[in-house]
């Protein structure tokens, strides 16, 4: 039997990047991963890149995605590989939801990240500075500055896209709440980890694979051994 392992989906204004602190956790403990590069150009691409990298990583996966990354798996999970998902600070939605329409989890707090936004004509961006502040604030100052530096424009269609099937009505998933979130509020975070199998909360910012990569690999670590 091939052993399984996972394949992490970043966020919004990421890259694959972000994950290197948690693979090489996850390498430490015996677990192998793929980090998928996003296009960010909306999400039926983003979707069909996930799949692919599913494809290619050719092994039962834990699929995790952070954030918008959460928009992505719910649409990506289907795949025949994969057997669980874990959200992390992430978007898991339902029918007909997207990330800018929240549907049944409306209405809750919002947080800075409007503010933080620099729209154009088809693209958004974010301020150096309050990006620094709202995705980073509870990491070190290095760590944040040099995350900050790598963040790049995304399309103003991945705001919009709707999952075209709900993977974790079929399969297990995992939430992780992130309670010091200063981007997806934890309020909205709770309501849709209702929809989870499993949750667990952490006292952190909206960044735990940069703050804390250990933590995050001992999760999927944890997740992946479930399956075997």
């Amino acid at each position: 039997m091939t052993t399984p392992g996972a394949v992490l989906v970043h966020g919004l204004w990421h890259g694959a990047w972000c994950w290197d602190g948690v693979r090489a956790a996850l390498a430490d403990r015996g677990i192998e991963s793929a980090a998928v590069e996003l296009p960010l150009t909306d999400l039926a691409a983003d979707t069909q890149a996930t799949r692919d990298a599913v494809d290619a990583f050719g092994r039962p996966a834990v699929l995790v995605g952070h954030s918008y990354g959460g928009a992505v798996i719910t649409g990506a999970g289907t795949h025949p590989l994969v057997r669980e998902l874990v959200y992390v600070a992430a978007y898991q939605l339902d029918d007909g939801e997207s990330v800018s329409r929240p549907g049944s989890i409306g209405g809750l707090p919002d947080t800075r990240l409007g503010e933080a936004m620099r729209v154009s004509e088809d693209q958004v961006g974010l301020d150096p500075g309050l990006a620094a502040r709202l995705l980073y604030g509870d990491a070190p100052a290095k760590v944040a500055a040099a995350a900050t530096a790598r963040l790049r424009p995304v399309s103003r269609q991945v705001f919009r896209g709707v999952p075209e099937v709900i993977a974790w009505r079929s399969v297990p998933s995992t939430y992780v709440v992130c309670a010091d979130d200063e981007v997806v509020h934890p309020e909205r975070q709770r309501a849709m980890a209702r929809r989870a199998t499993r949750t667990v909360e952490w006292p952190c910012g909206h960044s735990p694979a940069a703050t804390r990569p250990e933590a995050v690999a001992d999760l999927v670590a944890e997740r992946v051994r479930a399956l075997s």
